[in-house]
């Protein structure tokens, strides 16, 4: 049970991330430094809980401390949750959160690609008829069949497909690299690594402006860096080996909800009948194959007996 509880406050604490940037837009801060506030933040929040692990000086889940070849590949893995984040916000410059959200769960679809490629093996039944529910649902949550695509900033549309490309890379490289590191430190790394490349991209002013650091810290940078690469990465690391990658992806589900619920409710932002629709079949698209695979071993089972 806790891990269902542990994944569900992960997907939901990092679902809520879109609103509080549309509001830091809304109160004049700039991309540059909201994406940069919550990696630097976000950081020294990760390091901090490394040190104070390290002082505990326990070490019962046999973790190993990553070598320099290690640390080379957790940052530059880490710098794809940078861009992830980076592509992400920008996004929400031009476009709904909720269209923004619906955007970057692409990258359902786009892991099964990339894997099929790599992998030169055709995807399995499962996955590609979750590819249908998720690509009908996409169209009725962007809204297309009532305000056509003319209606929806290109900008917006290129950056949040770019954040789900690159949420996707993240995934299919993370769970390769340094399997034996200690959660916490391996994420303190991957941030540092995303905090680095965005802070080449896009360099945040609050550095050379101590007010506007203070300023942007306490309204956002806390809330973003705690619910964002803090709790929810911890929640995610501690639920996912109680309840394992399949049933932990479907759970993680529970983000688009949670961020289309909170543009609804706190940014005022109209969400149609369609759009929920749409909502409801990506979910579907997303479950399905863990679903299918499930009932197929029950389906085994039985047989067997």
């Amino acid at each position: 049970m806790k891990g269902f509880v542990y994944i569900i406050l992960g997907a939901c604490s990092y679902g809520v991330l879109s609103t509080f940037v549309k509001l830091a837009y809304k109160d004049g801060f700039i991309v540059n430094d909201v994406v940069g506030i919550q990696m630097f933040l976000g950081a020294l929040l990760l390091w901090g809980a490394v040190l104070f692990n390290s002082r505990k000086r326990t070490n019962k889940n046999n973790y190993l401390k990553p070598n320099k070849k290690e640390v080379l590949l957790l940052t530059v893995v880490g710098s794809t949750t940078g861009l992830t984040g980076m592509f992400y916000y920008l996004s929400l410059q031009y476009i709904s959160a909720s269209l923004a959200i619906v955007l970057l769960f692409q990258f359902t679809w786009m892991g099964v690609l990339i894997e099929a490629i790599i992998n030169r093996k055709f995807p399995e039944k499962g996955k590609l008829l979750s590819l249908i529910p998720l690509f009908i649902g996409t169209l009725f949550a962007t809204n297309i069949f009532t305000t056509g695509l003319s209606k929806v900033h290109w900008l917006g549309f290129l950056f949040g497909l770019l954040a789900a490309m690159s949420y996707t890379i993240f995934i299919l490289l993370s769970g390769k690299v340094a399997v034996q590191v200690n959660p916490v430190t391996k994420t303190a790394l991957m941030v540092s690594g995303g905090f680095t490349i965005c802070a080449l991209i896009l360099p945040p002013t609050f550095f050379t402006d101590g007010k506007l650091l203070i300023e942007i810290a306490l309204k956002y940078g806390i809330p973003l860096a705690f619910l964002g690469p803090f709790l929810s990465t911890l929640l995610f690391s501690k639920g996912v080996p109680l309840v394992g990658p399949g049933l932990a992806s479907i759970l993680g589900a529970m983000e688009l909800p949670t961020a289309v619920l909170m543009s609804a409710v706190v940014l005022k932002e109209h969400i149609g009948a369609s759009q929920y629709l749409g909502i409801i079949l990506i979910l579907l698209g997303i479950s399905l194959p863990k679903l299918l695979k499930r009932k197929f071993k029950e389906t085994s089972l039985e047989s067997n007996n």
